[in-house]
């Protein structure tokens, strides 16, 4: 951020600067061992830094140097930082929801869940509903030790694992956990469409039972 307030200051003042002792320093400051541990968010923030000093240089000053570009370029820096902080949210956001696995932190059977899930759809709300449902379909398969009961686990790996013991199921269980994803992490609006998806899944898997070879590969380590 320092940096950007730099050029912030240089947008309003003369520049002179050598473009090859600038760029004889610029590598020499990418060889310091700090840069091979920047995350994305820091990359995201040099490169824009990068940029506004090359337009900042002194030849570049002649094309740029009038107020309506000086004002631009204030534009493109405030863009940029807003873009920068977004980002950061949202990876910080997305990482902390994925540690969670598919439960909350209450325990509920796979009846409660499909109550809660029937209630919020009749309320519309989709996302929530998708999500409940698919809770419904993990706690039923734990409870008939189809699936091992995993604290933390993701939908994808449920559907792979559910997938290995009912084989018939694997695509239904791989296509389910993508739209559980897609509107828990993904910002893809829930529809009427996905929760069919889900519910209609629920009510086939609820007298599936695997196969003896199916079962005993699920459980090989």
């Amino acid at each position: 951020m320092a940096q950007f307030l730099s050029h912030l200051t240089l947008l309003t003042s003369p520049v002179d600067i050598d473009r090859d002792q600038a760029r004889r320093e610029a590598v020499q400051e990418l060889l310091k061992p700090e840069y091979a541990r920047e995350s994305p968010v820091d990359r995201v923030t040099r490169a824009v830094d990068q940029f506004l000093g090359d337009l900042l240089d002194q030849e570049s000053v002649g094309a740029v140097g009038s107020v309506a570009a000086r004002i631009v370029l204030v534009v493109l820096v405030i863009a940029a930082v807003v873009a920068v902080v977004v980002i950061a949210r949202r990876t910080a956001g997305g990482g902390a929801a994925r540690q969670e696995g598919i439960f909350g932190d209450r325990r509920r059977t796979a009846a409660e869940h499909r109550d809660a899930a029937e209630r919020l759809a009749a309320e519309g709300r989709w996302a929530e509903a998708v999500r409940e449902r698919l809770r419904a379909v993990a706690r039923d398969l734990e409870d008939r030790v189809i699936v091992d009961s995993t604290p933390g686990r993701t939908a994808g790996e449920l559907a792979a694992e559910a997938g290995r013991a009912l084989p018939a199921f694997a695509s239904d269980l791989a296509a389910a956990a993508r739209v559980f994803d897609d509107v828990t992490y993904g910002e893809v609006p829930g529809t009427a469409e996905s929760y069919g998806v889900l519910r209609d899944l629920d009510e086939r898997l609820r007298t599936a039972r695997p196969t003896l070879g199916a079962a005993a590969e699920a459980v090989t380590p």
